[in-house]
């Protein structure tokens, strides 16, 4: 049997000297845009500008998606180790799938930017 697809480790070398926007950029290099609405109890990163006045959010998200609404969707964020919740008109790109085998991975891969709107 195949070892599980990581499409991860060739973007690894060398990631803890790049910016966060430059580790996005080769991240979402080697993944493939999945849905347009996201499947429940599964990850994904995306580029994301909040709305909100006055908060911190995270524009790399990685998230374990734990809701699914009409107006976006809600979802653990493991760079901020909380609940958020994520407009359609705020998600600035495609979402895309992290594979549970890429999981420890993408925890290690240093892509958060935070920001203050």
């Amino acid at each position: 049997m195949a070892p599980p697809r990581n499409r991860l480790t060739e973007i690894l070398p060398g990631a803890e000297n790049r910016s966060p926007q430059v580790n996005m950029k080769y991240l979402l290099s080697v993944l493939t845009p999945s849905v347009i609405i996201p499947d429940v109890d599964k990850y994904y990163v995306f580029v994301y500008k909040a709305k909100t006045k006055g908060i911190t959010y995270d524009q790399h998200p990685l998230v374990v998606v734990t809701g699914v609404f009409r107006w976006g969707f809600t979802g653990w964020n493991m760079h901020l180790n909380q609940p958020r919740r994520y407009s359609w008109a705020e998600v600035v790109s495609n979402l895309y799938l992290i594979e549970d085998s890429e999981l420890n991975f993408i925890e290690k891969y240093p892509i958060t930017l935070l920001r203050t709107t």
